[in-house]
Order: structure tokens, then sequence, then C-alpha cells
């Protein structure tokens, strides 16, 4: 029986890192790996959304988890998201990270063209034996991928052994109790992971093993008081919690930049940490979002204030 118990928790999507040339940059890369390991989240979620991975070349993409994986040293539960628009280059991620040791790799479904399940299908498993000692996880993100996941597609893939879980994205969560049911059949051990950020008690409740989360980086403390708070039975607690995260998920998004742009403000001026800005054509952090970005660092102080002390 494989153990999932490594995939229990809050797991940061990780950030694209950049230094003043927009070329990415190991220093920043490791700083975020280190303030992930202190702020005590399970693991993290790299080269997905929040990492700007289609604005990143494979050597880019390589760069950035090898810094991770070094930084990581063990400490953390590393997923590697490896989907590329084209099944070469994602194998390649696929056969690079299995050789740095991850935990597991992800992939959303190929974007753009509109192609059958059973391409859909195809592709997943062709990435999935380049890193045939690496468990797989699904990445269903359909308002972004313009293709959902479907039970079929989900039975058809649990034909691969090392398919683990899904990290669902979807707005609906009975998706996760459908992917959970559908996983689990048989005892197989199956992870689901809530993707939406402003429903993360929603997903638990509906039996969610953790969550990632692309606004977990800007406040991992709170993610995980919350997640410790739903499982210690604090639920009316956990709930309030949620309604303070989704706040300050409304004003980082209030701002006229990108959401990325205004978290990585955020690093900057709560922890000091510089992580660059966001990679065009994402819109760029301007001073015209300095009192939006204000409102949520104050949004954040006073919710660490009331939640961690």
């Amino acid at each position: 029986m494989k153990d999932i118990t490594k995939y229990q928790g809050i797991f940061p999507a990780f950030y694209a890192c950049y230094d003043a040339n927009g070329e990415i940059d190991p220093n920043a890369v490791r700083a975020l790996t280190k303030y992930f390991i202190e702020k005590g989240v399970k693991g993290v979620y790299v080269g997905g959304s929040s990492g700007e991975c289609i604005y990143q070349g494979v050597a880019e993409r390589k760069l950035l988890l090898e810094n991770v994986m070094e930084a990581a040293e063990g400490k953390l539960t590393v997923i590697a998201h490896v989907a590329c628009n084209n099944t070469r280059d994602s194998m390649e991620l696929a056969r690079h990270a299995e050789s740095l040791g991850v935990d597991a790799i992800a992939s959303i479904p190929p974007i753009y063209f509109r192609l059958p399940e059973r391409s859909i299908a195809q592709y997943w498993n062709d990435i999935s034996s380049a890193a045939p000692n690496t468990d797989f996880i699904i990445y269903n993100i359909p308002q972004l991928a313009g293709v959902a996941l479907t039970i079929p597609l989900l039975r058809e893939m649990l034909k691969n052994l090392n398919v683990i879980g899904v990290k669902n994205s979807s707005m609906p969560v009975q998706d996760i109790q459908m992917f959970k049911d559908e996983g689990t059949k048989g005892d197989r051990p199956f992870v689901v992971f809530n993707g939406p950020d402003e429903q993360l008690i929603s997903g638990l409740m509906m039996g969610a093993d953790g969550g990632i989360g692309g606004t977990y980086g800007a406040m991992p403390e709170l993610y995980v008081k919350l997640f410790e708070l739903f499982y210690a039975g604090e639920r009316e607690q956990a709930r309030a919690l949620q309604y303070d995260l989704d706040n300050i998920i409304y004003a980082l998004c209030a701002a006229k930049c990108n959401m990325y742009a205004s978290i990585k403000e955020v690093l900057r001026r709560r922890e000091g940490i510089d992580v660059g800005g966001v990679r065009p054509p994402l819109a760029a952090y301007t001073d015209a979002d300095d009192a939006a970005v204000a409102h949520a660092v104050s949004l954040i102080d006073a919710a660490m204030k009331r939640w961690i002390g």
C-alpha cells in the first residue's frame, strides 16, 4: 500500500522566483523554500499556475525545481507539476523530476486544442511512463484548461497504478466527493487536494485530504491553523478563519496588477523575501497598487494577531 499521509496537509503553490532581469533566481528559490519549511507546511506544489509555468521554458523549470529540492533537504513533500503543451517536453520534465527524488509529479490536460479523452489519457500515461517510480497526480482545473476531469476519464487513469490522486481546482465541491469515491474503490489509497483557496473548509468537509493553493504562500500559518482547527473538531472556528482568509484573498485580487504580483509584494513587506515580479504578459505591480496591497497586509496582520497570537 502506498503511503498517502505525506500528502495530507497544507501545500503552498510555489511562486516563480525572478531576479532583476526576469530570469530564474536560484537564491530566491532557496529562500522561499526555507521560508515554507519554517512556516510548518506539509509540502509544496512546484511549477503550477502560481509558478507561471506556461511562461517558462523547460530549462528554467528544471533549474527552479533543482533549487527547491536542494533547499528542502527532505523536510517537505514535493509535488512537481511537469505539464507542457506537448508530450515530449512534459516527459522530459517528468524524467528530470524523478531523478531529483520528488514525491509526486502532476499534470493538467493539454490545453488549446480540444482533445478526446483517450488522447488526454494517453498524454498523462506517457508522462507517467517517463517517471515510472513516482506517484502521479491529475490536476483538474477546467476553468483554465478548458477541459474537465470526468469520472470515465478518471476510471481510465486509475488503471495506471501510479495515479495516486487529484488536485481539484474546479469550483463545485461535490467534485471532491465524486473523485474521492471513485479513487478509493477497492480500498485503493487515493488523495484529493482542494484547489480553490476560498473554499478550503468546504473541500475538507467533502473529504479532501489537504489543500494546494496560490494564496497560501502569503500567509501559510493561517492555512495551517485552519487545517488544524478542522481536524480538532473546531468547525465554527475554522469557518470564522475561512471568512478572514476570503476577505484577504479579495483584497489581494483588488489591485490592478496580477494577483501573484500582489502576493510577491506582500512577501517583501511582511517577510523581507524578494522573489521578483511576474513575467509578462502578466500585469506587473505598480505604485497604483500600493493601497490595495497595504490593505491586504493590514488584514493579514490582524488575522495573524487573532489566530496565531
